[in-house]
């Protein structure tokens, strides 16, 4: 009875936290900011393919920051939203 659950939070933890791969995206963003490549290094075993679908859905959900440089070839960073940094408690 005491516990109350708010089923809009858990559809935006299970949106936020489902899947293979989203959780070890997330743990290795909250050491700060990453590259493509350094994640897709970090993310043992994740297809180039998938990691972007993945950090697409994140950006989408507002989890992730994409900045990009005008650098040649183009330079892409991505980093943890101040919303993702409240989910550390559960990660």
């Amino acid at each position: 009875k005491d516990c109350v659950v708010d089923v809009a939070d858990l559809q935006f933890i299970l949106q936020v936290l489902g899947g293979k791969w989203k959780l070890f995206i997330l743990s290795s963003l909250y050491f700060g900011k990453k590259r493509f490549k350094e994640l897709e290094r970090e993310v043992t075993g994740i297809s180039p393919k998938m990691l972007i679908k993945e950090l697409k859905d994140l950006e989408a959900i507002g989890i992730l920051n994409r900045q990009t440089f005008n650098t040649v070839p183009i330079t892409v960073e991505y980093s943890l939203t101040d919303e993702a940094l409240t989910l550390k408690p559960i990660l």
